[in-house]
């Protein structure tokens, strides 16, 4: 895990069900790990976010396109879903993916390369930081934290996320909140 690059990425969709709703936006913070010191040393390659034209507008949840700020005029030079995939395989090949609720952006990922067409070529490893909170936190005081949404945690460690539910915005905030992790003790 450590010899590969790490893809922090956070999606924003039209709701809750990848059968039925769509991927719409994706931010990317692509991370070189170095771990030959006493402590890793993480290095921002690029950071990505496009959004992707939905095809079946009518079947959004409305309340998700109000969380994340979907304005029709917005994503009308947004990419295909195609487009968006071929980009991500591209930009994110070999790359170990990292989410915070793994399940939820990679069900959404998962079957968009499926829909598209498109091969995966991210690295079959996932990484997913509620899992890691969870291990590093339990022992902690009830009173500390009861709860491990991102947001939550971000406050929590104080980290400021200006934009939440903007995908390049929670990816940058995913990718600050790996780093306490791994050097909390």
């Amino acid at each position: 895990m450590r010899n590969h690059r790490l893809a922090f990425i956070d999606t924003e969709t039209t709701g809750f069900d990848p059968d039925t709703h769509e991927l719409i936006e994706m931010g990317i913070v692509l991370v070189d790990q170095d771990w030959s010191g006493a402590l890793p040393v993480f290095t921002v390659i690029e950071e990505i976010e496009y959004k992707m034209k939905p095809n079946h507008i009518e079947t959004a949840d409305p309340i998700s396109l109000k969380i994340n700020k979907y304005d029709k005029e917005e994503w009308e030079n947004a990419l295909t879903l195609k487009q968006g995939m071929q980009l991500l395989s591209l930009k994110a090949k070999d790359s170990i993916m990292v989410a915070h609720n793994i399940c939820f952006d990679a069900g959404f990922i998962d079957r968009a390369f499926k829909a598209s067409g498109v091969k995966n070529e991210m690295h079959y490893l996932r990484i997913d930081t509620i899992t890691m909170a969870f291990a590093k936190l339990h022992n902690r005081d009830k009173d500390d934290i009861d709860k491990y949404s991102l947001r939550t945690l971000c406050e929590y460690f104080e980290i400021e996320n200006k934009n939440a539910h903007t995908a390049l915005s929670d990816a940058k905030a995913l990718f600050e909140l790996f780093k306490k992790l791994i050097y909390l003790k």
